[in-house]
């Protein structure tokens, strides 16, 4: 009999879900969809203003989503005042408010979550998980089923 891998996508998948119902209840308090709420932190995090191009693209490669609704979220940023474009996607007051309400809350649930436990654990985890990532996107991008 073999040993079952100490960590699997099941393990990883389940701590993902779980973690992103806490999440979605944070981002319903604030009437937010979450691939909204993606793009929102995207354009306040990476610099603001930024291209539409280069804010979907980070949409789509990111989430794995279709361009279109990328689209979407980027339209109800706008139509909800959070973002202005004219030549470029630019944070409004409102969506930098909004920001910081959610980036709070987030604060809040990580310390709850990932308080306590050992900094090197998670030093570790982040690594190992950033490693499988990468080996997914490697894998995605090449459109070949793992052997």
């Amino acid at each position: 009999m073999t040993t079952p891998p100490a960590l699997t996508g099941q393990d990883i998948g389940q701590a993902a879900r779980a973690t992103n119902a806490i999440l979605e209840i944070l981002l319903a308090e604030t009437g937010t969809p979450f691939t909204t709420w993606v793009a929102l932190n995207v354009l306040a995090t990476s610099g603001s203003p930024q291209p539409r191009d280069a804010l979907l693209q980070r949409l789509t490669s990111g989430l794995k989503i279709a361009e279109d609704i990328a689209q979407a979220a980027v339209a109800d940023l706008v139509s909800r005042g959070y973002a202005s474009e004219q030549a470029v996607l630019d944070l409004t007051t409102e969506g930098g408010a909004l920001h910081g309400r959610i980036r709070t809350g987030i604060a809040r649930i990580t310390e709850r979550l990932y308080g306590g436990l050992p900094e090197a654990d998670l030093a570790t985890t982040r690594r190992i998980l950033g490693i499988v990532t990468e080996r997914a996107n490697a894998v995605l991008t090449s459109q070949n089923p793992p052997e």
